[in-house]
């Protein structure tokens, strides 16, 4: 259950004084906030709490609690206490009345975007992908069929982009970058957007794949820093700045020391603190952090491509076991329960031996432009993300400041060579950040941004941790160079096929596992005036206030007509499929938004059953491109690849199960002949016309692409069959084995014993090289080796 109160103050679940405890009411003062509120926790840095005193001070509140809330500092009941604003402050462009919630987007120009603070953030916020949500409603509209192309229309409001293409921070070399990459790629990012519309009820049976209108808004757009997210365990959290910097476990409970929070009632903040960067130092009960947990950034990414759940190494099953000790499943977080598989590297707690135990942040990585935007209206993922894997680890021949600008998203095209170098200042706005001495300079991004957090230090590279924990980064050309691989396989890999690393994203390797949900079924129900939670009415309803409807104790907001239920076909973690995503590089692919649509209109007629739209690129069974955040140190096996029928994307086991989904399945006594004896029998599964292929398979091996794969760029798609053809290994173990009876040859190339993998690997090695007539030569070359070394000897002697 989620609360109306607050990121920075909660205070609308119990009365002030009366109910304050003795011990808190004798040390409260007389009047002002601190007369309810005496032992809340202060907020932010002890430095930015002097500053918003003195502020504050000016407008009557020594506390500094005003300048962020607003309300009347000189009242002595809550009603006039949360009420207005002083007439100064609103003169100075702060709160214009009580604010709960002061971090809420409807809200924060005058609170943490006033110009003595965070200016700007608040109008790049209000255009960025936490807020737009553009390339979810892009690609969700697509597999219903609504949308028909790539471009960037739709969001959860009217936005424009008032001050043209260039972005209104970075360096300059990242405002030239991303201006060219605006023009090169104008369906991927908009001038504009239009506030995605609300199905017409009437017109549904006409036009049943509207209902994806419906299901986007009830079920897909709760995850946007305009609302507070549904009252579940697992999903509470604030609006805007607070929906990310104001800690809320999953459970909901406070567990600061303002007594007048109930600690019983969930859907409060953890403690009224702010979590931010190193420099903010939160403290709960005896445990003292910095940085933004990984679980916050949950909150909301836990579905779609689940990259938040999969980097903690979690996967949703339906199980719930192991049993608790009364015979109970696990509780559900989220609204689903998991399985752990296994974590990603930069999360795990024990690292390299080198560096100190601790994982990675999500902060530590993804910079402020992913979070907070730029200034521009991005369509996608890719089009706001500005990092990639070689920025801080680089390439096995080039160091990472070596690297060009763009090196990892070349969208199949030809980029400028020049070294982008290294940074030796910031640019102002990451002025709020911690600063770190720069040493011999700070990593840039492939975009041209300073990587604050990443410096250049000697011949190490060291990442900064917003945990407070320093790491020393693996640089992959210093391994190559002191041929310090941890594997054979890793060296061959990177240094000996040079297309792996001139085609391929580095986690097409190294993601360990993708979770893969296969098949999403889905009932769009008008019927009968079933309603449910309309994400978007709740977000344009909000209140003077920054408040929404479903900000609410106890309710989840305005409703809109129909209700979703859905499920799934199947569930798998492993051995994901391989593809190409939209710059052109081969990476791992997942089941994106594979809608099988059933639509019952308002008089409760079924207008569409097992519906599967169609998209321009085919059945909208949505395969994507995705960063699946589950690196491994051990990367792929070879075999996992090019010994795959799945990889390639041919299914599993070629796509030999699970054929028969487009007729119905009937379970019952049977003759022989497939004969279903009784008379009255029902359908045990039902059947989904068309589907007639495994939802594992994208594409047949004579190159028919069997589903859309990518809604959102155009290089998005299988792997071609060129590099099908050229992939696939299965069966050479015959070029050798097939020999096994011939004893004659296998006598001349056999040993006394049963080889082990590297022996078996030294002898076939040992064989090509002399079919190329290599052995004689480096034999020559050894003995001339050895001779000069025993000279040398001699000579010392």
């Amino acid at each position: 259950m989620k609360t109306v109160i607050t990121t920075f103050i909660i205070t609308s679940m119990m009365i002030f004084a009366l109910l304050l405890s003795p011990l808190a009411r004798a040390n409260a003062p007389e009047s002002g906030c601190l007369t309810c509120h005496n032992g809340i926790e202060g907020m932010g840095t002890p430095a930015m709490q002097a500053t918003v005193k003195a502020m504050s001070t000016q407008h009557g509140d020594p506390e500094g609690c005003i300048y962020c809330h607003g309300g009347n500092p000189e009242a002595t009941t809550k009603e006039e206490a949360h009420t207005g604003s002083p007439e100064s402050l609103i003169q100075a462009k702060g709160p214009q009345m009580f604010y709960p919630d002061p971090g809420s987007i409807w809200v924060n120009e005058n609170t943490c975007g006033q110009s003595a603070c965070h200016a700007g953030y608040a109008n790049r916020l209000e255009k960025a992908l936490m807020n737009t949500e553009a390339g979810k409603l892009q690609g969700n509209l697509w597999a219903w069929g609504y949308q028909k192309d790539h471009k960037t229309v739709w969001g959860n409001y009217d936005v424009k982009d008032e001050d043209g293409n260039v972005p209104a921070v970075g360096t300059d070399a990242y405002k030239d970058y991303m201006v060219k990459m605006m023009a090169a790629h104008t369906d991927q990012f908009a001038d504009e957007l239009k506030q995605v519309p609300d199905p017409k009820v009437d017109d549904i049976p006409e036009n049943p794949n509207h209902a994806g209108l419906t299901y986007s808004r009830q079920e897909c757009q709760r995850c946007h820093v305009g609302v507070t997210g549904r009252e579940k365990r697992g999903d509470f959290r604030g609006s805007g700045c607070s929906a990310c910097h104001v800690p809320y476990s999953n459970d909901g409970f406070y567990e600061g020391n303002d007594p007048s929070i109930n600690k019983d009632q969930p859907g409060h903040i953890l403690t009224h603190q702010i979590q931010a960067t190193r420099k903010n130092k939160v403290k709960v009960g005896d445990i003292e952090y910095s940085g933004i947990p990984t679980e916050t950034c949950n909150s909301c990414h836990n579905r779609g491509k689940r990259i938040g759940v999969s980097y903690q190494g979690i996967m949703e099953f339906p199980y719930g076991s192991p049993y608790d000790p009364e015979g109970g499943k696990q509780p559900k977080l989220h609204t689903k329960k998991y399985l752990f598989i296994k974590d990603d590297l930069h999360h795990q707690v024990n690292s390299r031996p080198e560096n100190p135990q601790g994982g990675m942040l999500c902060q530590d990585c993804h910079t402020s432009i992913e979070m907070h935007g730029d200034g521009n209206i991005p369509g996608t993922t890719l089009a706001q993300v500005e990092i990639e894997c070689t920025d801080c680890h680089g390439t096995p021949d080039v160091y990472p400041w070596d690297l060009p600008l763009g090196y990892g998203e070349e969208f199949k095209q030809d980029i400028p060579q020049d070294p982008r170098g290294l940074g030796d200042k910031w640019p102002a706005f990451m002025a709020f950040a911690t600063y770190y001495e720069p040493k011999n300079g700070y990593l840039l991004s492939a975009r041209g941004n300073p990587l604050g957090n990443v410096v250049k230090d000697g011949e190490d590279v060291i990442l900064h941790s917003a945990s407070g924990t320093d790491f020393k980064v693996p640089i992959l050309k210093k391994i190559k160079d002191d041929d310090s691989w941890r594997s054979l396989d890793g060296k061959v890999a990177m240094t000996k096929v040079a297309s792996h690393m001139e085609n391929m994203e580095c986690y097409a390797c190294h993601a360990d596992w993708v979770p893969q949900c296969y098949g999403c079924h889905i009932t769009v129900d008008y019927s009968e005036g079933k309603t449910s939670v309309d994400w978007i009415r709740n977000a344009n309803a909000r209140g003077e206030d920054g408040l929404t409807p479903d900000a609410a104790y106890d309710t989840d907001g305005l409703h809109g007509p129909g209700k979703v239920s859905e499920t799934r076909s199947y569930l798998r973690w492993e051995t994901p499929i391989l593809g190409v995503n939209g710059e052109g590089r081969v990476t791992p692919m997942m089941p994106g938004c594979q809608v099988i649509t059933t639509v019952i209109d308002k008089d409760g007629n079924t207008v569409a059953h097992n519906k599967i739209w169609e998209t321009p690129e085919g059945p909208g069974l949505d395969m994507a491109a995705v960063q699946p955040h589950t690196a491994g140190r051990q990367a792929r096996t070879c075999e996992s690849c090019h010994n795959n029928p799945k990889t390639l994307g041919y299914g599993i086991e070629d796509g030999r199960f699970n054929k028969k989904m487009s007729t119905p399945m009937y379970v019952d006594l049977e003759t022989a002949q497939g004969e279903i004896i009784p008379s009255k029998t029902q359908i045990q599964s039902q059947a989904v016309p068309g589907l007639d292929w495994d939802l594992t398979q994208i594409v047949t091996r004579d190159g028919k692409q069997l589903v859309s794969s990518g809604s959102h760029w155009p290089l998005t798609g299988p792997l071609s069959q060129e590099q099908r053809e050229k992939m696939e290994r299965t069966g050479v173990c015959m070029g050798c084995h097939k020999e096994m009876t011939n004893d004659e040859l296998w006598s001349k190339v056999n040993s006394d014993k049963v080889l082990n993998d590297q022996e078996h690997i030294d002898r076939v090695n040992q064989l090509l090289r002399k079919a190329a007539g290599m052995e004689a030569e480096e034999k020559a070359a050894n003995e001339a080796a050895d001779k000069a070394l025993n000279d040398a000897k001699a000579n010392a002697k």
